[in-house]
């Protein structure tokens, strides 16, 4: 369930949209990020408006025009009147009517937290004060980008997959649907006893021809209460628990969320933001375990222990991380370093998609084969018998 969340934080009044599974649990969101709720309500179901606002392209946009020298305000302006939605122009000119009322430009942001998220606004409002916003923005571009990248490289690899589970059901309820009815009302007249496997085979298809479109309801009901059901937290929640328990798919999406913490982490740490601070901020990436054992690291770097040992002893590193988080605390370069570590992690990711792919597509071409291949081989087996018989 979507909430709004009106609280008191360092920026002042600002309104929260959470997911969450309850108002309390809502509340407790919010106070967790250090603000002082006021109120809470629940929003109806709709679509957020970060997906109608292009974040990226609006960062590079804003970038581009302040490098050309434009101010602030004038740069907004100039994007508010080239947009073509309603929505983004919409925001855009809230940002501009609270930076007229004298609020920062991360205060502004931070106003509308559905559109811009939190390592955005305080990456931002660490920028600001060293009038390095512009620097600020390029290095989100470059976080951005680097993660839509992964994304579209896990997205692009997995369409032929599901293109042949798609094939090969259309195909073998076309079978079912269609040819075997026709060889059952052929069987029928030979007065022959057919086998057992093939009999089966003719009942299914008559099943399939006789309750077709029961079954296509029944298969587009089904789909839709999966949409449904995912759309739930806790649904969602219990999924990644049982995939993160298959040994070797867990292990990769361990990698794959510690590799978007890390590069979060390289993001705020150039941007002057100390290690607990930014940790605690780029934390909301992870899964809720490994946040866990995050928090317990952070309460460690406070206490003084070095960054490499704390997030070594929670199983936040690998043997690889631990030795580059350690030259980055002896040169003094821990963002530059962990932007490395993210870089380390994606490549070794995607060389495993890459692989996993390599293997699963020819596997899921045989095992679709194989069903194709036994339907035909049990519509013609009968033919076989019978001419066998004849000879």
């Amino acid at each position: 369930m979507r909430f709004e969340v009106r609280a008191v934080g360092r920026e002042g009044i600002v309104s929260l949209a959470l997911e969450a599974l309850s108002a309390a649990d809502a509340t407790d969101q919010a106070k967790a990020q250090g603000y002082t709720v006021l109120s809470v309500q629940r929003r109806l179901a709709g679509l957020s408006p970060r997906r109608h606002f292009p974040l990226l392209l609006f960062t590079q946009e804003l970038h581009a025009l302040l490098s050309a020298g434009l101010g602030l305000v004038e740069s907004l302006q100039a994007l508010s009147e080239k947009q073509q939605s309603a929505e983004a122009r919409k925001v855009l000119d809230g940002v501009l009517a609270r930076l007229r009322e004298g609020k920062t430009f991360s205060s502004a942001l931070a106003d509308a937290p559905s559109v811009f998220p939190r390592l955005y606004v305080e990456s931002v409002r660490a920028a600001e004060r060293t009038g390095g916003v512009s620097d600020a923005l390029a290095r989100f571009i470059a976080y951005q980008t680097q993660i839509d990248r992964v994304k579209s490289r896990v997205v692009s690899a997995s369409i032929y997959p599901a293109l042949l589970i798609v094939l090969g059901a259309v195909v073998a309820m076309f079978l079912l649907g269609y040819v075997v009815p026709r060889f059952s009302a052929i069987y029928s007249d030979v007065g022959r006893e057919l086998p057992f496997l093939s009999t089966l085979l003719l009942r299914l298809g008559r099943v399939v021809a006789e309750n077709g479109w029961a079954i296509a309801g029944a298969g587009v009901l089904l789909a839709v209460a999966l949409v449904v059901l995912l759309q739930d937290r806790r649904v969602r929640a219990r999924l990644a628990r049982a995939v993160w328990k298959i040994p070797a798919i867990g292990e990769r999406l361990r990698a794959h969320q510690l590799a978007r913490f890390y590069r979060a982490m390289g993001m705020l740490l150039h941007g002057g933001i100390a290690f607990p601070r930014a940790a605690e901020m780029a934390g909301g990436l992870l899964q809720e375990a490994i946040r866990l054992n995050l928090d317990r690291a952070i309460a460690q770097v406070r206490e003084g222990r070095s960054i490499s040992d704390a997030l070594q002893r929670h199983g936040l590193t690998t043997p690889v991380a631990l030795r580059m988080l350690g030259v980055g605390e002896r040169g003094g370069n821990m963002g530059e370093m962990m932007e490395r570590i993210a870089s380390f992690y994606e490549e070794e990711l995607a060389r495993w998609v890459d692989w996993f792919i390599r293997l699963f597509e020819p596997l899921l071409m045989i095992i679709i084969g194989l069903v194709i291949g036994t339907i035909v081989l049990l519509m013609y087996m009968p033919i076989f018998e019978l001419a066998g018989s004849l000879q």
